[in-house]
Formats: C-alpha cells, sequence, structure tokens
C-alpha cells in the first residue's frame, strides 16, 4: 500500500485523491493488511516540502497494518510537466532519507512502548535492514519476520530476499490443498551481505558494473553532520584550513538566506503551486568532478 502522506490533509494536498473519503480508505487498507498471512509492504515515496514531516503520522499508519516491510523512498524527479509541480529542490538525497528512516523507526518503538489495552495486539519490532543507495531507498524490516541472532549474539542476520522456487512450489502445494498454509518465513532467504544497512557497497551488486555519466564523480565523498565536506574525490581527508574554508562558505549562504537559531532550510511557495527548497547543509552534495 502506498502511503504518501501523514495527515488527511497532506493526503488531499498531494494526491487530489478522487474520493472524498480517500483518508479513511487509506486506514482501512493498512487495517486489511494484518490478515494477508504473507508478505506485505508499506511504501513511502518522499518528496521534501510535501510529505517530509510529521513523522509520527506514518508511524501511526503503518502500526495499523503490521506490514512486514517499510520501503522508504526518495522521490525521482522527470521533468516538469503540466501534470506536477515538483522540480529537484523535492528530491532527498539518500542521506535525508536515511535520517527519516531512523526518525520513523524511533516513532514505531515509542508506539511499541506505549501501554496496551485488553486484546490489543503489540505492535512489531522494525529495524533497518537494507538500503540502495542509487534507488534513494531504505528497507524497514519486521525483525520477527526478517532476523535472527548471528552467530557471535551481537548482531542480526538478515533474511529480506525470496527464495522464489520455494515459493512458487509452497503457492502450488496451497493450490492443491487449500487447507495447507506457509508464512512469510517458509520462503525468505539471507540478504546478500552488499544489501545489507551500512554495507561498503551502499546497495550496488558488485557483480555488476557501474556507469558514470561522462566519467562523473562526486567532488566530495564524506561530510560531517553539518554537511561540511571531510573528504575529496578520492577519500582523503581535507585539511583543517579547507574544511574551514567551506564551513565558512556555507554559513555565509545560511546567512544570506536569513536563517538562524539552527533553521538552515528555507520553503518558498510559488503561485502555481510549486515548492522551491533551499538548504545550504546540501550545498556541496552534489558536486561533481571529470575523470578520464
Amino acid at each position: 500500500v502506498s502511503v504518501d502522506a501523514p495527515t488527511r490533509e497532506s493526503l488531499i494536498e498531494i494526491d487530489r485523491p478522487l474520493f472524498s473519503d480517500a483518508w479513511e480508505r487509506l486506514k482501512e487498507s493498512l487495517m486489511s493488511l494484518k490478515a494477508r498471512g504473507q508478505r506485505t509492504v508499506a511504501r513511502l515515496t518522499v518528496v521534501k516540502g510535501w510529505n517530509s514531516d510529521e513523522i509520527s503520522g506514518y508511524a501511526d499508519l503503518i502500526a495499523l497494518g503490521h506490514v512486514s516491510l517499510v520501503e522508504v523512498k526518495g522521490v525521482t524527479f522527470c521533468g516538469t510537466s503540466d501534470a506536477s509541480n515538483l522540480n529537484m529542490s523535492n528530491t532527498p538525497y539518500h542521506h535525508e532519507v536515511v535520517a527519516l528512516t531512523r526518525q520513523l523507526k524511533k516513532e514505531l518503538d515509542k508506539l511499541r512502548n506505549l501501554p496496551r489495552e485488553n486484546g490489543q495486539e503489540e505492535i512489531p519490532e522494525y529495524d533497518l535492514a537494507c538500503e540502495h543507495k542509487h534507488s534513494c531507498s531504505v528497507l524497514l524490516a519486521r525483525v520477527d519476520q526478517f532476523s535472527t541472532l548471528s552467530s557471535d549474539g551481537k548482531g542480526r542476520r538478515w533474511r529480506t530476499w525470496i527464495d522464489y522456487e520455494k515459493f512458487h512450489a509452497l503457492a502450488a502445494r496451497h493450490v492443491e490443498d487449500p487447507t495447507f498454509t506457509y508464512s512469510v518465513e517458509d520462503y525468505s532467504e539471507e540478504t546478500p551481505s552488499w544489501a545489507l544497512f551500512g554495507a561498503n557497497e551502499e546497495g550496488f551488486d558488485p557483480t555488476e558494473t557501474r556507469h558514470r555519466r561522462k566519467n562523473k564523480h562526486p567532488k566530495y565523498t564524506q561530510f560531517d553532520d553539518s554537511g561540511v565536506p571531510t573528504h575529496d574525490d578520492n577519500n582523503q581527508a581535507l585539511s583543517e584550513q579547507e574544511r574551514a574554508r567551506l564551513a565558512k562558505e556555507m554559513q555565509d549562504r545560511m546567512e544570506g538566506l536569513g536563517g538562524d537559531d539552527g533553521e538552515t532550510t528555507v520553503i518558498t511557495e510559488y503561485r502555481d503551486g510549486s515548492k522551491k527548497i533551499e538548504d545550504p547543509s546540501l550545498m556541496f552534495r552534489g558536486l561533481v568532478v571529470i575523470k578520464e
């Protein structure tokens, strides 16, 4: 189920639904997933300036369905058109999607810790299982369905992939014998190490070849918490002097936008309904260098 917004008001603004009861339909759809018995997914497409706030509202919706997986993905800008008033500034960077997903997990944990009424089911525990930087996406997975303790007992082994041969065999057996049932765990397969959240590959399959357009490479490869670059295009640490210069450049941009008290993002709304996001903490993220 696509969960496009965390509140009734933002859902109407973003989706422009045909049905006046779209919000109620969304909640009913999520609640119906509880009884599916197989893999279920809530998919969140993050659009900066439109639906990237009120994370607790997303947690409330996800809790309705006890879904197996929560896929959080940044919106892909496909160019201007009469059907959309989005622009490139509405597309989040991968690290922003990661931060939102971490916050979503915290909000779900808060709900799990609330006192339950008689007969109320416990909300499943979720954790960050996978990521794919190229797709700007992160996967939250149910701990009870997709993880086991690692051999050292200190971490988790994730099984978010699908053993399709086993799945088809189980499905075929159910067709022959409708009394036969099977669950999510019966056809799960171990997640490859390169697909795990936090892996150095960041979700890129090492058996595939990455092609960069016109040999473009990121000018900076690592950043501090405020967005100031710390490493150059060769992943070498920048000098303290260079980092100070870049930090001063960012501070000047913030002051130029009128940002203070730690508030760095400025959202400008236009008459056509579009919203432009200006965030100095991102000013160095998209810079590239050409390498032959």
